[in-house]
């Protein structure tokens, strides 16, 4: 199969509308071809592409800021010697001096899949400046390497962040070309766009569903290093917003959870005990970690490895946000008094008197099932399916594999 950025370098058909144009990039360390060139050493090879700006999401353009909510700062780039913009430092949104430099911005993004992963974000924000300074958007599309499934409670009204671009539930199953599509249709933006497909892929196929195995996996952001995270993200960046660790500060973050105070056998027995349906298409694993930074630093963690990967797998089962809910139940239940959730104090993506949970999920109606003694699994699913059948059936028109 070919991603977009291999297509768009491999047949000049494609890029013929883009002779004579100003032409800028906003990619960043994923954003490679088959033969791992980055995107913007392979498109400033091309003599018919006028390269004049690049752009870098959070994490930068060359993914060097480990930690979450780190800024990176604009520059030249020292071989190209072009602008190099940042959009997660002074602004978030693409400025006019920005939107001076080019006249079509290509945008090859490797994306999670996830409504909380900001580069879909960013994504909006580029075709709402494009709309309003009249340019042109192209994506080159790449693979959700989280699938088709759909799962978790739609954003609602007013909770609209930076984690949150719209009204979807937390893992969407799109690729970032098809959101696009959905993006100028639900906000009704007149923005000239363009989706470089894909050739051969095909989401539902295993043993990828979603990832062909045949592509190296190259982190898009510092802390996801593999496709297990990527498949679990949409459940364990939950974990952002509450005090247990999600694993930064080791080798395998956003894969696991844990803390120093809590069983985390017991609490894997009470997860089986309250739900053990929302377990199925993976593996838990009692670990034992000691995080080199952030939460609990240098601190003894006893916590669950959550395995989605090798034979034990199962791409239609596997519910990483429902399992992720049932280990905040399972603590609750086991350690009444147990501080889950991080303050408002915690300024999560610089929101404001705020949990970060209810930032995360789009509301707060998870964070209230957690804490509810009465509240059951079904409750739970009473509140999210039909949400997760209503954006089943919204997308639909939007799926170009």
């Amino acid at each position: 199969m070919k991603f977009g950025i291999d297509r768009f370098i491999a047949e000049p058909t494609l890029r013929a509308p883009l002779l004579g144009k100003r032409v800028a990039l906003l990619a960043h360390p994923a954003s490679v071809t088959a033969d791992l060139v980055h995107s913007l050493d392979a498109i400033a090879a091309l003599e018919d592409i006028q390269l004049t700006a690049a752009v870098g999401p959070q994490h930068g353009l060359k993914g060097d800021k480990q930690d979450n909510m780190e800024e990176s700062p604009d520059y030249t780039d020292p071989v190209y010697n072009i602008p190099v913009f940042s959009l997660y430092g002074e602004v978030r949104r693409p400025t006019g001096q920005m939107m001076g430099t080019f006249d079509t911005i290509l945008i090859d993004m490797q994306d999670l899949g996830c409504r909380i992963y900001t580069f879909i974000t960013t994504l909006l924000y580029v075709l709402e400046a494009a709309a309003e300074h009249k340019k042109s958007v192209w994506v080159l599309d790449r693979p959700n390497p989280a699938g088709r499934p759909v799962e978790g409670l739609t954003l609602q009204p007013g909770w609209e962040s930076f984690v949150g671009a719209g009204p979807f539930p937390m893992r969407h199953g799109l690729t970032l070309g098809e959101i696009g599509h959905w993006f100028i249709d639900h906000y009704k933006l007149d923005v000239d766009y363009h989706v470089i497909e894909m050739e051969g892929y095909a989401p539902d196929a295993a043993p990828g569903f979603g990832w062909p195995e045949d592509r190296v996996w190259i982190n898009p952001s510092p802390n996801a290093a593999n496709v297990n995270m990527a498949r679990g993200y949409a459940g364990t960046v939950m974990l952002e917003g509450a005090t247990l660790s999600e694993g930064r500060g080791t080798t395998r973050p956003l894969e696991l959870f844990g803390a120093p105070d809590i069983d985390a056998r017991a609490v894997i027995a009470e997860m089986r005990r309250l739900a053990p349906e929302w377990l199925n298409g993976c593996i838990l694993r009692e670990i034992w970690f000691e995080p080199t930074f952030h939460k609990h630093v240098r601190t003894l963690c006893h916590g669950v490895h959550i395995h989605a990967e090798g034979p034990h797998y199962g791409h239609a089962d596997f519910k990483p946000w429902r399992l992720q809910a049932l280990a905040f139940k399972a603590i609750r239940r086991l350690y009444p008094d147990y501080q889950i959730w991080r303050g408002t104090d915690f300024k999560y993506e610089y929101t404001n008197d705020v949990l970060a949970i209810d930032v995360i999920n789009g509301g707060p109606a998870l964070r209230l099932w957690v804490d509810d003694d009465n509240a059951t699994p079904a409750d739970l699913d009473a509140l999210t399916l039909p949400d997760e059948a209503a954006w089943n059936d919204a997308r639909k028109p939007y799926l170009l594999y």
